[in-house]
């Protein structure tokens, strides 16, 4: 298996996060049909699965011509199970700014997005996470912002108090995992994917954001995350320029 990852980095002009994402590249072919979908073939003369209480294996006799090989144009992997390694992309823009810079004295909210596109042929499909890699995410030096604490599931609305100076995301799609999808009241319930809604704060653990089962190559889905700073008027947070580093990944299933 095979996995792609983007690194993301998250600023701020009295807020302003950006995003950068750098990725690998897998590939592999399926043979298809109205019906069918062959990932990889066998021409042998027996062999099979076979299992008991204690072991499972697969054994194939009778191959021929097996192992690797390549040319300008074509890469085979012949033989028994030669062929089972996946294609998985992701793609986005590079750099993501939020906008408007905040005033000191009354605060606001600052907002940008960013949108990754998965490609895979794994049958099983792919999921797609977001991690933070510090705690809080957004720092300038011993200054920090917080991350959006909702209680429990995310915000449906992204809600900042007095006193508050946090930085929170959504992500928005056709792939997006229940945990950000709402019944138009409450996330996690439902299945409407409102814009700008279910907001949830960063972590140092991977989050899934989106996921799919079957092939989407070659088109592939898009997700956009959708980034915001909030400074309520009582913060008395630092003036200054704020980054986050985030890591997305997109993994087949």
């Amino acid at each position: 298996m095979r996995y792609r990852s983007l690194s993301t980095v998250v600023s701020a002009i009295l807020f302003t996060p950006l995003i950068l994402f750098s990725l690998h590249i897998a590939g592999a072919q399926i043979m298809t049909s109205t019906n069918y979908q062959i990932e990889s073939d066998s021409v042998n003369v027996g062999g099979g699965l076979s299992t008991s209480t204690n072991y499972s294996i697969e054994s194939t006799a009778g191959e021929v011509g097996t192992g690797a090989s390549d040319s300008v144009n074509y890469s085979l992997r012949a033989g028994y199970q030669q062929m089972q390694e996946v294609y998985i992309s992701i793609t986005g823009t590079s750099e993501v700014i939020l906008s408007p810079a905040i005033p000191g004295v009354t605060g606001g909210e600052s907002n940008g997005s960013t949108t990754a596109i998965v490609r895979t042929d794994s049958l099983s499909g792919y999921q797609l996470t977001i991690k933070a890699e510090g705690s809080p995410a957004m720092q300038k030096g011993a200054d920090t912002i917080a991350d959006y604490a909702p209680v429990g599931d995310p915000d449906y609305t992204f809600t900042t108090g007095a006193t508050d100076a946090h930085l929170g995301f959504t992500p928005e799609g056709a792939d997006v995992v229940q945990r950000f999808l709402n019944s138009g009241v409450t996330c996690n319930s439902g299945s409407s994917n409102d814009v700008s809604s279910c907001w949830d704060g960063l972590s140092t653990t991977a989050v899934p954001i989106a996921s799919a089962t079957g092939s989407n190559h070659p088109t592939g889905v898009a997700t956009s995350i959708r980034f915001r700073v909030g400074v309520g008027d009582s913060a008395a947070q630092a003036p200054g320029t704020y980054t986050a580093t985030t890591t997305v990944t997109a993994l087949p299933l």
